[in-house]
């Protein structure tokens, strides 16, 4: 299974009452948990590893991945608090204010880590999880034991959520050095100071550098292809980039890429293929309120 290491926690979604008053709802979310879960969805093998809680929350996160066919069974369960995002939406973009003190989430450390053993066949790692200590130390050590799996890595970087800027960039530094496929926005790397050549350099197969509108551009050692985006009416952007990612995994799984070997050959209109599955996707995802992954009959 694919294996994705990283934060679920509770999306607080903003809602009208019938009375017209402003209120928050719960849904679970996480971007790792979402790729998780829409890695699932499109009928791909795949597993969660994260700390849930045994609380209201942490049943409801639990519940969400066994509906999506997710393997949890990695994940320690403790009676700490779930993480909380209360989201903010400005014409269809997101904003978060996380609540992240003690979780079960964010505690998890080096001795709830799982032996990798042969059910798992590729690690996914990103999103704030890569950020809060003592998990992101503890994730940074599971991608070092990762040996000869393959690597995602999507940081989806948020510098007001970072407090310790040079651990923090040390840290993943070290990550993406051993990474076999990265993610970034344009906005990621000019934070990092590096570029899509600097990382294939140092040894990664593909980097994905998303444009928003303007699709995704795909960076291999086969040169760079473009992907355009799907024109859709956008209701959010919650998700998205979370769906993407699970769409391109899925279409590497789907076509027999998912090894260190393969994506290191890999040409590019075999990325392209599996790129615009993560590309369709996520249309799906922002064309419906939250991180609302498609199913894989939908597309």
């Amino acid at each position: 299974m694919i294996l994705c290491c990283g934060e679920a926690l509770i999306d607080m979604l903003p809602r009208d009452t019938p009375a017209g008053e402003q209120a928050f709802a719960p849904y679970a979310g996480g971007a790792v948990f979402n790729t998780a879960i829409a890695l699932g969805r499109l009928g791909a093998p795949s597993g969660y590893l994260g700390g849930l809680s045994k609380d209201l929350f942490g049943t409801l996160l639990a519940e969400a991945l066994s509906a999506s066919h997710v393997d949890h069974s990695l994940c320690p369960r403790s009676a700490r608090p779930t993480t909380l995002a209360f989201v903010t939406l400005t014409n269809g973009h997101a904003k978060y204010a996380f609540y992240d003190e003690n979780t079960a989430g964010r505690m998890l450390s080096s001795e709830d880590l799982p032996a990798l053993d042969d059910s798992i066949t590729a690690l996914f790692f990103g999103g704030i999880s890569l950020v809060s200590e003592p998990q992101a130390d503890s994730y940074a050590l599971l991608c070092d034991r990762a040996g000869d799996l393959p690597v995602m890595i999507d940081p989806n970087i948020r510098p007001g959520f970072i407090t310790d800027e040079a651990r923090y960039r040390a840290r993943l530094e070290r990550m993406l050095a051993r990474a076999d496929i990265v993610k970034l926005s344009d906005e990621d790397m000019d934070w990092l100071g590096t570029s899509a050549d600097t990382l294939l350099r140092d040894g990664t197969s593909v980097v994905l550098v998303t444009r928003g509108a303007d699709g995704v551009d795909i960076v291999s050692r086969d040169g760079t292809r473009k992907v355009a985006a799907r024109r859709v009416e956008v209701v959010d952007t919650v998700g998205a980039g979370d769906t993407f990612n699970a769409g391109f995994l899925a279409g590497l799984y789907r076509a027999g890429l998912l090894t260190r070997a393969r994506l290191a050959a890999a040409v590019s209109d075999d990325l392209a293929e599996a790129a615009d599955l993560g590309v369709r996707a996520a249309a799906v995802t922002v064309s419906r309120a939250g991180a609302n992954s498609p199913w894989e009959h939908e597309l």
